[in-house]
């Protein structure tokens, strides 16, 4: 019998009244395992109303408080990363070894959640004139949202709402309907931690449920992940209901190797980057910029690589590339690589029509390398989101860097060399939110924000760290003036305030 996957909706498990439902697949097989409700209008609006209510009393309390049932939830997420990994794994598909993974890096953003205390103190100036103090204070927004992608259903939410809740706001998730199980796992764990009612809640969904929380006059501010035309979407639209907005979209990362570079550290970095969680990462390096004569050499490196590389469902310990998400993605990926020879990329690898027994009806694809990618092609301007890599040749370190800064995405990039100077121009001269030097996943770690530049962000905040922080507050001033006892009224002054 199908599993239907329900809203959470102050506190508890809220049947879905829409009757419309969407079909969760197991990638490795094909089936539909799972449905899960979509929301209405009326139901994100009770998720809504369930927060507001919840921000009442969670916005005034103590911080102290907030605290102790976060270090809770990461108890007890710990304690679950083997169960929510099984769960991202069923309906994602990735290997179990990457799902744990991906809990991992979202508990990272639970510990600076836990100590939040530290990045909401504000600043205290005393006399600023006789008697005058003026002191700068951080306070919470109310109601937020979260809309977060598939290819990692705990992760990015994880790097949205443990800041929210810390900084004293409520919080609606819609996560993606393609992969629900582990936003709903989440919801579980924190209401065994102690968090209050409706402080937390999860509606599925479509466009109905993303509009109207788009929209809704009680939610004031929109975080999101996903691809760029989404991303422009939410923040125009977010944007024009007065919403702050941090959206982040999609990404077409370079690897740039240079001839001094160790080239079997390179080639190991360009297939792990390329290839890990199946390509569907924003982060993963979709082409390598290779500068003068290494190419031929690089290529040969990556492909012996690749090659070997076991291909399988996500729960087999000896496999290390899963499925893709859904057949229909599955299929999209492929037409870059059967597309490729006709617009000038020589295919050194096509993944194209792989199955693996016992599964054939599962979502597979094999791992593709392309070489001598033209700018002009598909392949190379689109974000693919699969285990296609495009190997680029150019003839110098400037040329290199300017086909990178060329590009309309601006995420992350890398560089691969012995030379410090040519690292340290790299970093400053290319233009991309995150840089890697001989790191090919430059992913920053929980106390630093993660965001891209150009068609990559829209918005004036990262994620997590510092500006997730800033993101969920608002900064209120308070100048104060407290006369001394022993002063005696000296009437009234109609001029100007005197600050000396």
């Amino acid at each position: 019998m199908t599993k239907t996957v329900n809203h959470w909706i102050g506190g508890k498990t809220v049947e879905g009244a829409s009757g419309t439902y969407g079909p969760v697949t197991d990638p490795a097989t094909g089936a539909v395992t799972t449905q899960v409700a979509f929301a209405t209008v009326d139901e994100v609006d009770a998720a809504v109303a369930a927060a507001k209510d919840a921000y009442a009393t969670w916005g005034q309390s103590s911080l102290a408080k907030r605290s102790t049932i976060l270090f809770k939830f990461r108890a007890l997420l710990d304690a679950n990363r083997d169960a929510i990994a099984e769960l991202i794994t069923a309906e994602h598909g990735k290997v179990h070894s990457d799902a744990l993974g991906e809990v991992a890096r979202g508990l990272e953003i639970v510990d600076l959640a836990c100590g939040i205390t530290v990045q909401l103190k504000g600043e205290l100036s005393t006399e600023v004139a006789s008697k005058v103090d003026v002191a700068s204070i951080r306070q919470p927004l109310g109601v937020v949202a979260g809309i977060t992608p598939f290819n990692f259903p705990a992760m990015v939410p994880m790097w949205m709402f443990p800041i929210a809740i810390a900084c004293g706001n409520t919080f609606v998730l819609k996560p993606s309907e393609k992969d629900p199980s582990a936003a709903m796992k989440v919801a579980e764990l924190l209401a065994e931690a102690g968090l209050p009612d409706g402080v937390f809640n999860v509606v599925h969904g479509d466009k109905v449920a993303v509009d109207r929380l788009l929209e809704h006059p009680d939610v004031k501010a929109v975080s999101f992940v996903g691809s760029t035309p989404i991303a422009r979407y939410i923040h125009t639209t977010a944007s024009a209901n007065g919403k702050r907005v941090q959206a982040l979209g999609g990404a077409k990362n370079h690897m740039l190797v240079l001839p001094d570079a160790d080239l079997d550290a390179a080639a190991d970095a360009a297939v792990s980057a390329a290839y890990g969680s199946a390509g569907e990462r924003c982060m993963a390096i979709s082409a390598v910029v290779a500068v003068g004569s290494v190419g031929d050499a690089l290529v040969e490196k990556i492909r012996e690589r690749a090659e070997k590389i076991k291909i399988g469902p996500g729960n087999d310990p000896t496999s290390e590339m899963g499925p893709l998400i859904t057949a229909v993605h599955r299929d999209k990926v492929a037409s870059y690589v059967t597309g490729a020879a006709a617009q000038g990329s020589e295919v050194v690898l096509d993944g194209t029509g792989y199955t693996v027994e016992g599964y054939e009806d599962g979502h597979w694809i094999g791992l593709s390398l392309l070489d001598r990618v033209p700018v002009t092609s598909d392949a190379y301007k689109d974000e693919i989101f699969g285990p296609v890599l495009c190997v680029l040749r150019v003839d110098t370190y400037e040329e290199g860097v300017a086909l990178i800064n060329a590009s309309p995405f601006g995420n992350g990039t890398a560089i691969f060399t012995r030379d410090g100077g040519a690292a340290r121009r790299f970093q400053l001269e290319v233009e991309a939110g995150m840089v890697g030097v001989n790191v090919p996943i430059p992913v920053p770690v929980g106390y630093h924000s993660f965001g891209g530049w150009k068609d990559s962000l829209f918005g004036d905040h990262h994620i997590y760290g510092n500006d997730g922080t800033h993101f969920y507050t608002r900064g209120k001033v308070v100048t104060t003036r407290w006369p001394d006892p022993a002063d005696a009224p000296t009437g009234v002054d109609l001029g100007f305030p005197r600050n000396h």
